[in-house]
């Protein structure tokens, strides 16, 4: 298996996501790697770690989803791997909840979540999102 994180998705990538069937709710699967030091564009607080200037981000991001009617529904560590094998196990796994992929896309275009990108920038070395469905519960 081959596993390439990334800190933006690619013009085709973007694309097919955005255009995709719009089918309601989802979940949003974020797997985060942090870089060792946080590397803003200006040069600012380069003593901070990577987890440290994603977690600025994670707290405003929170108005962010709201604001689209979205949510964060998990945040954690990751602590250990029981089942299977890589080479970096990822640093966190965050589950955001959003109503639609157009409240996604009015999410990251919205000039408050730019504004605040640049600490997701600074701190992130690489991550998958993976979006997911609610099954029926039997």
């Amino acid at each position: 298996m081959n596993v390439t994180n990334a800190v933006f998705p690619g013009p085709e990538q973007l694309a097919a996501f955005f255009t995709g069937a719009e089918d309601g709710p989802f979940v949003m699967v974020n797997l985060l790697r942090f870089k060792p030091h946080a590397e803003y564009a200006d040069g600012s607080d380069a003593d901070l770690t990577g987890r440290e200037a994603y977690a600025r981000y994670g707290a405003a991001v929170q108005a962010c989803l709201a604001a689209v009617g979205g949510k964060s529904v998990f945040a954690g560590a990751v602590t250990e791997l029981m089942l299977g094998q890589m080479d970096e196990p990822w640093d966190m796994v965050a589950l955001a909840q959003y109503p639609s992929r157009a409240a996604m896309m009015a999410m990251v275009q919205s000039p408050d979540y730019q504004a605040i990108e640049k600490h997701r920038l600074a701190g992130l070395e690489g991550q998958l999102n993976i979006r997911t469905k609610a099954l029926p519960v039997a």
